[in-house]
């Protein structure tokens, strides 16, 4: 037994110390583009249904780091703040499947043709499904009607705290922490399952074990790999240990794709609250697309290895030198270092500071209002929360910690409004 652990730990170690690197670079490539890229300016730009907003719902989704988790409240809050359905789900389905922290693990760790596959698959894969609800029209917006502003509301507007323009220091600290601890937190988990994944099926599965199998290729392999990925959670880069280790046991480079691809985009608790925000049309129009493109393109994949592709895939981590990109073994062993530590804090935040946080909970001698909300699973979750609630009249600054999953929120505001508001973008307000 502990001879089986031993070796599961070596594979696993091994993969994390390949992905370090490239795991490092992309959080880097993450705060530049968090830096560069506006949110709200990205909602203003796909409003109305029309195929030039999803082109360009599309195009904003591929390189944003969101996972499928992550991309499910930015999307329905685009969807409450205007954006169109089409374009919703344009966004929807094509964030998830890659952005720039993957697409860097992508080529570093399977090569170029994977890394020109997955933004290409997410891109067309967003199109379509944003043109399957505009065919079938599918718009069911919701307007929010304007609310009359009487004289008791205008008291708690005058004191509404307009925030000061941010200093350039500001904004790069928010965008440092954003990166390396925010978005860093929300996929740490799952990294870490997807490494130890990969070192369970490396050790416990002969090499080219599926090669003579009828469903290491073809549309059998890649209804298999649906069935898996789609209720599976997993985020866009954990999802490369799990691809590259069921090539190495004989599953055809267009079969490991579809699970690149599918994993990625849907899980259960996904499919939940798209079915109870967008309506189950919409998502049953999410999860055909997802499903056939993914095939098509694993199709065409097998067929561009075929026709002399495969010198630019890599296999396996001990088939390709990274030295020539990241100095040498000794500095690879340091940046696996480095990205260890940073999981290990991340692991902390996530799920030991609340306990060090306990007896402050209930601390309401400012004035605040504690919330108690469920459903929120990453910071995502509470960037859309704060701005739901920002949005409410009379609120003068609000707190949300995903660590208690609760809002400290002080201002003079209706409560129900709040949760109403709250429950509109797909949470539970619990108290």
């Amino acid at each position: 037994m502990l001879d089986i652990i031993y070796n599961v730990i070596k594979e696993s170690i091994a993969m994390l110390l390949e992905m370090s690197p490239y795991m490092i670079l992309g959080l880097i490539f993450v705060a530049l583009l968090n830096y560069f890229v506006n949110k709200d300016l990205i909602t203003k730009h796909i409003g109305d249904n029309s195929f030039l907003s999803i082109l360009k719902a599309a195009i904003f989704g591929v390189p944003l780091p969101l996972c499928s988790c992550g991309v499910v409240p930015t999307a329905v809050y685009m969807s409450k703040s205007g954006a169109s359905n089409s374009a919703t789900v344009s966004f929807l389905i094509s964030t998830p499947q890659t952005g720039i922290d993957s697409l860097i693990a992508t080529y570093g760790m399977m090569g170029p043709l994977f890394a020109i596959f997955r933004p290409l698959s997410a891109f067309i894969t967003g199109i379509f499904g944003g043109l399957a609800v505009k065919i079938f029209n599918v718009e069911e917006k919701k307007e929010e009607k304007p609310k009359f502003i009487g004289l008791n509301q205008i008291s708690s507007i005058k004191k509404a705290v307009i925030p000061k323009p941010e200093t350039t220091k500001e904004k790069i600290v928010k965008t440092l922490r954003y990166s390396f601890i925010e978005f860093l937190d929300d996929i740490s988990v799952q990294f870490l399952i997807g490494v130890l994944i990969s070192g369970i099926i490396a050790y416990s599965i002969p090499n080219d074990f599926f090669a003579d199998s009828g469903l290491n290729s073809g549309i059998g392999g890649m209804l298999l790999m649906i069935l898996i990925g789609a209720p599976m959670y997993v985020c866009a880069t954990a999802s490369i240990p799990i691809a590259m280790t069921l090539m190495m046991k004989g599953f055809t480079p267009g079969v490991a794709f579809v699970f690149l691809a599918v994993g990625p985009a849907t899980n259960a608790a996904t499919i939940m609250i798209i079915s109870k925000s967008l309506g189950k049309k919409i998502t049953a129009i999410y999860l055909l697309t997802i499903s056939v493109i993914s095939i098509i393109m694993g199709y065409m994949l097998d067929f561009a290895v075929s026709m002399g592709g495969s010198q630019y895939i890599w296999h396996n981590h001990s088939s390709h030198n990274h030295d020539d990109m990241f100095l040498n073994y000794e500095f690879k062993i340091f940046l696996g270092i480095v990205f260890f530590i940073m999981l290990m804090f991340s692991l902390y935040r996530i799920y030991l500071s609340k306990y060090f946080t306990k007896n402050k909970e209930n601390v309401l001698a400012d004035g605040r209002i504690k919330v108690n909300i469920e459903g929120m699973t990453c910071n995502h979750c509470v960037d859309t929360v704060t701005k739901t609630i920002n949005r409410i009249d009379g609120v003068e600054s609000v707190e949300v910690k995903l660590n208690e999953n609760s809002a400290y929120i002080k201002g003079n505001f209706d409560l129900n409004e709040i949760k109403t508001r709250i429950e509109n973008v797909g949470y539970r307000v619990i108290n």
